[in-house]
Parts: structure tokens; sequence; C-alpha cells
């Protein structure tokens, strides 16, 4: 079993730039596609990206096209989340997933959550 621990939150101005990672334990963390979702206060848990196990297939919603990057260190076991040009809107906890099915977009088909990281943009 997968264990999730995120980090790298924080408070950025808007314009600004976040990494997050999201560090996980256990051997079977390459099998996984790995997943980042956010939940504004209010609002619904939400899909931000995901990358397949083997890196090489990544997909996005479409707000944060071009100003995301997912990418992940299976030798590290650990997954990242690149944030450029952040607005308000990205204000949110961010969320670690773990997901078996072939290309998880709901948060239904993802298995595995870290407890959350905080990102808050000032505008």
């Amino acid at each position: 079993q997968v264990q999730l621990v995120e980090s790298g939150g924080g408070l950025v101005q808007a314009g600004g730039s976040l990494r997050l990672s999201c560090s996980a334990s256990g051997r079977t963390f390459t099998t996984y596609t790995m997943g980042w979702f956010r939940q504004a206060p209010g609002k619904e848990r939400e899909f931000v990206a995901a990358i397949r196990w083997g890196g090489g297939s990544s997909y996005y919603t479409d707000s944060v096209k071009g100003r995301f990057t997912i990418s992940r260190d299976n030798a590290k076991n650990t997954l990242y989340l690149q944030m450029n040009s952040l607005n308000a809107e990205d204000t949110a906890v961010y969320y670690c997933a773990a997901g078996s099915a072939w290309y998880p977009r709901t948060k239904n088909e993802f298995d595995i959550w870290g407890q959350g990281t905080q990102v808050t943009v000032s505008s």
C-alpha cells in the first residue's frame, strides 16, 4: 500500500510560482497513475493533472494547461506539480492521489490520497 505526503504549499502573490511535492512510501509507487486534485472552500474537489506510471503521458484540466506541469521521479518515489502564473482562482487545498485505473480523471478513480497542502494566491 502506498502512503502519500504533500508539501510545498504556501502563500504566493498573483503571477508567482510554487512547486508542490508528494512523497510516496511503498514499493508499488511506480505501478500507479499519480494525480493532483484541488478543493477550494465551498467547492467540490476537482481534477488538476495526472501522469501515467512511466511518466511519458500526462494530462491536465483546461484551466491549468500551459501554466502547470506535472512530473514524477520514480527513483525518488516523488510526484511534483510546478505551478506558474498563479491567480486567485488557484487558491485551494491541493491533494496528491494514486489511482490504478487506465486514465483516471475523477476522484472516484483514485484509490489513495494524501492529507493535502494549502495554496493561497493573493491578488
